[in-house]
């Protein structure tokens, strides 16, 4: 057998990175949480939340390792978007990073920046500051995928309250992708996938009109999937 072998003994990367973009809404305002980095190359400046990848675990656990230290948050579902390349995406090294994203209802979590950061902070999604190596690529990516998702799959219901307003759902359609939409049509398409629950109760504590709260049905939109129902929006 003849061995293959090359002039060039330098390692293909110096490091692989985990970042990752973490989606929140706030009750009209698709944000993105961002951390002040506290050391290394990067200190003081603004990045997504990420860390190496150690030589002894998978990139699933290793994101699900830097959410934990730099947010004190546990068991977040992550989906990973894909690897970052680019050999010049960080300056004197060759570094490859995995994006992964995730949704989640702001309200459900008290986030707390680690001792790794200065701070963590959310961004509206149009006010968002030049970020470290290529951290803005990498969230124009995942606001992409975010917006081909949410036309396919319920997955938006993550980052609203358990319960919420028709007008609230809405809101978070608009900012997610980006339009306006005609709040009669969109009423009557969403009413029609029979997938939410009519509950019988109000808002509370609001100067205007109290609307009418709504619930996701998971199993019913489960049950229509086994059926299957095509969640297109």
């Amino acid at each position: 057998m003849t061995e293959i072998t090359t002039n060039h003994h330098k390692p293909a990367v110096d490091g692989i990175t985990i970042d990752c973009v973490f989606f929140g809404f706030n009750k009209e305002s698709l944000e993105v949480l961002l951390v002040q980095h506290a050391e290394g190359e990067s200190k003081g400046k603004w990045g997504l939340l990420g860390g190496w990848l150690q030589i002894d675990e998978s990139a699933d656990n290793a994101a699900q390792r830097i959410l934990q230290e730099l947010t004190g948050l546990e068991d977040i579902y992550l989906e990973q978007l894909k690897a970052f390349t680019d050999p010049q995406r960080v300056l004197e090294r060759r570094v490859v990073t995995i994006g992964y994203y995730t949704l989640v209802n702001r309200e459900d979590y008290n986030i707390k920046a680690s001792l790794k950061v200065f701070e963590a902070k959310w961004f509206k999604i149009n006010e968002i500051p030049d970020l470290i190596f290529d951290h803005n690529e990498i969230l124009d990516f995942s606001l992409l995928q975010l917006r081909n998702r949410v036309r396919q799959a319920p997955i938006g219901f993550n980052l609203l309250p358990e319960k919420f307003t028709l007008l609230q759902l809405m809101h978070l359609y608009e900012e997610i992708l980006g339009i306006e939409l005609d709040k009669s049509n969109f009423r009557r398409k969403i009413l029609h996938m029979k997938l939410l629950t009519a509950l019988d109760e109000k808002q509370k504590d609001v100067s205007h009109r109290a609307a009418k709260l709504y619930k996701f049905d998971d199993q019913m939109y489960k049950k229509l999937t086994e059926k299957g129902f095509n969640f297109e929006f």
